[in-house]
């Protein structure tokens, strides 16, 4: 910042306290000086604790939001505990587990307590950067809770975050998204020289160019996630981001990321190995993980097109072929079916290779790329280029984000597709077609395929952007995903396995502390409060 501010304690200790027990952790920020009296320390841990709240830094949130619900539904990971009765993955999961993202003592509550500490800050100081950013953040974190739900609290949630206050439709939610963005983005043009200090801001490092291509960038991904719902405003959005000074994002360097665990722990990888069996009965140690497993899914796609990513995504099972000594290499466990012990074969399929020091991804320069592959393919916006120059930079951008090599060799490839699902046990085997789309660009195709083709490519490169991908899949209906099987549904006919749960119900609380508001909520829903209705932005059968 150009100007010091100095917070008083009290106020920041009054504007923290509606923040829970777990949360106090996070609200001591590991990287800047611990005196409250520091300078920048308010501001701070006030960005570092709004950045939290996109991908939660604590382990139980991040595992309901992600693990549990998320990855999923998105393809990209199993339940493998099989004390679970009541899953989403089953789409007969009890509140505590479908309420999250709107849970009172969770999310919202540190959102806005410091985003009012941001507020605070830029307008002492005439700064408006740190408000700016925190808007941003707050559309970050937002986006994933409407589109969990549909119809939400927002433009009158009080300053405590508390959310016993009208419900928004969707489409005025997005709306208000996109006037905040275009706010926020219109007020870091204007004032590209300042900068945040570099620990208050561990996604960017301070960098006001950098925060206005994530601003465009996520305009972007907003856009096109209502490209059907309200075509007219999708295209101006969507072209106004490209056509921004700045831009969006388009090289790795500048991927919303926040590398913020190098003295804590990546909730992923905590999350995904909780009560794993530790070592096998000769001793050797298992690595494939505890309650979340890679899900067949992703892993049959991947598979089929020999990608070479696979060893950056998954661990390798411990499924071995009849001699008992060749590996069957990587094998998803399938999700939505009766889980199966853990001890007994649950630990064998493939786990997430993620490590304790990985920084959490919000949004990558590859999906941009798709998100204008599929603008021009599909719905004929101009995007800057033409559809297979976006299609093919995504592919490379996501081999070189992991690492990879090989990118032109995949792109080229006419024939390989994804494979059929044998599972090892013998129990959840799905042996339909997932689909008949190969890798490689074709002009000559139908706008259906290019569509297919550009969101499984997409689909791949998100990996473990779970919530980014369930909303592709519903806006969509691609990538194909294996259903849940006959078992393995639990939702007494209420969801569709061929569909799968298309929002979450609204926490049950809400109908007893939010009584008055409810029927609105419920006109605005356009259906029943259930995994089975549609959210607004849905609307492609």
């Amino acid at each position: 910042m150009n100007k010091i501010y100095r917070i008083s304690l009290t106020l920041l200790t009054a504007l923290l306290a509606s923040c829970t027990g777990k949360y106090l952790d996070i609200n001591t920020e590991p990287y800047v000086p611990q005196d409250v009296n520091a300078d920048d320390y308010a501001l701070g841990a006030a960005m570092n604790n709004l950045a939290s709240c996109v991908v939660s830094p604590d382990v139980n949130t991040c595992q309901f939001t992600e693990c549990l619900l998320g990855g999923p539904m998105a393809g990209y990971f199993a339940d493998s505990n099989a004390g679970w009765a009541n899953t989403i993955s089953n789409y007969n999961a009890k509140d505590d587990w479908t309420r999250v993202f709107m849970q009172t003592d969770r999310i919202i509550p540190v959102l806005y307590s410091n985003l009012a500490i941001a507020r605070q800050v830029s307008e002492d100081t005439g700064n408006p950067v740190p408000l700016a950013i925190a808007n941003i953040i707050k559309v970050a974190t937002m986006h994933r809770v409407t589109d969990t739900y549909g119809p939400i609290p927002y433009s009158k949630i009080g300053e405590n975050g508390a959310l016993n206050a009208p419900y928004d439709s969707q489409q005025e939610v997005y709306n208000l998204f996109f006037e905040e963005l275009d706010t926020s983005i219109a007020a870091l043009m204007e004032n590209q020289n300042r900068s945040l200090t570099a620990s208050a801001d561990y996604i960017y490092a301070g960098d006001v160019r950098k925060w206005i291509r994530f601003a465009n960038s996520l305009k972007l991904r907003l856009a096109i996630r209502i490209a059907y719902a309200d075509p007219a405003t999708a295209k101006v959005m969507a072209e106004s981001a490209i056509r921004n000074e700045i831009g969006v994002i388009t090289t790795n360097a500048d991927n919303a990321k926040w590398d913020y665990f190098k003295t804590s722990v990546n909730p992923f990888y905590t999350a995904t190995r909780y009560n794993a069996i530790g070592t096998h009965d000769d001793g050797t140690t298992c690595l494939t993980g505890g309650d979340t497993h890679a899900a067949a899914d992703i892993i049959c796609y991947m598979n089929g097109y020999n990608d070479p990513r696979r060893e950056k995504f998954f661990t390798r099972s411990e499924w071995m072929a009849d001699d008992g000594v060749t590996s069957l290499g990587y094998v998803g466990m399938r999700h939505g079916i009766t889980i199966p012990a853990l001890k007994a074969s649950g630990h064998k399929y493939s786990g997430v290779n993620v490590i304790q020091s990985d920084p959490i991804y919000w949004m990558n320069a590859a999906e941009v790329a798709f998100l204008r592959a599929e603008g021009t393919a599909i719905f004929a916006f101009d995007m800057g280029g033409t559809a297979r120059e976006f299609y093919e930079q995504g592919i490379t951008l996501s081999f070189e984000q992991w690492g990879a090599a090989g990118a032109d060799t995949y792109m080229a490839d006419d024939t390989s597709k994804p494979t059929t699902y044998t599972d090892p046990s013998g129990a959840d085997s799905y042996q339909n077609t997932l689909s008949d789309i190969t890798v490689k660009w074709d002009e000559e195709a139908t706008a259906e395929q290019k569509q297919e083709r550009i969101i499984t490519q997409k689909w791949i490169a998100n990996w473990m952007l779970g919530n980014e991908a369930w909303a592709d899949y519903r806006r969509t209906g691609y990538p194909h995903l294996i259903p849940a099987s006959a078992a393995g549904n639990k939702s007494g006919g209420v969801v569709d396995s061929n569909k799968g749960a298309r929002r979450m119900p609204w926490p049950i609380d809400e109908y007893s502390n939010n009584a008055e508001n409810m029927p609105a909520a419920l006109q605005a829903l356009g259906g029943t409060d259930n995994m089975a209705t549609d959210v607004w932005w849905a609307k492609r059968n």
